[in-house]
C-alpha cells in the first residue's frame, strides 16, 4: 500500500508514525516533512485550507499532522484505522502532538 504522510520531525507522533510505517514491509511511504521547505509546507497548507477533514482540527487550534493520504485517495489522521500500527500513546490514548502533551492546545 502506498501512503503519503505529511509531518514534521518536531512532532513526536509524526516521528513515531513514520518509524512504524517505514518498518512495515507492505507499505511504500512517501514522507513529506512540512518543515523541510516552503514547497512542502504550501502543499500541506493547500489540503489544510481546503479539505473538510481539517475543519475540526483548525477549530481546536491544532496543526493537523500527522496527516495521511492513502493510495485510494482516502485522507485521514488515524492511520491505525487502515493498517495495524499504533500512533497514539497506548497508556493515555492521547495524541501527544499538542502544546501540553495531553491532547490540549
Amino acid at each position: 500500500m502506498k501512503i503519503i504522510m505529511y509531518g514534521a520531525e518536531i512532532c513526536p507522533d509524526c516521528v513515531k508514525a513514520k518509524a512504524q510505517l517505514e518498518k512495515a514491509s507492505n507499505i511504500e511511504l512517501d514522507y513529506r516533512n512540512i518543515t523541510k521547505n516552503t514547497m512542502l509546507l504550501k502543499e500541506f497548507l493547500a489540503y489544510r485550507d481546503h479539505e473538510e477533514i481539517f475543519v475540526p482540527i483548525k477549530e481546536k487550534g491544532k496543526i493537523g499532522i500527522p496527516f495521511f493520504i492513502l493510495e485510494d485517495g482516502t485522507k485521514t489522521f488515524e492511520i491505525e484505522n487502515y493498517i495495524d500500527i499504533k500512533v497514539f500513546d497506548e497508556e493515555s490514548g492521547v495524541n501527544t502532538c499538542s502544546i501540553d502533551g495531553k491532547g490540549n492546545c
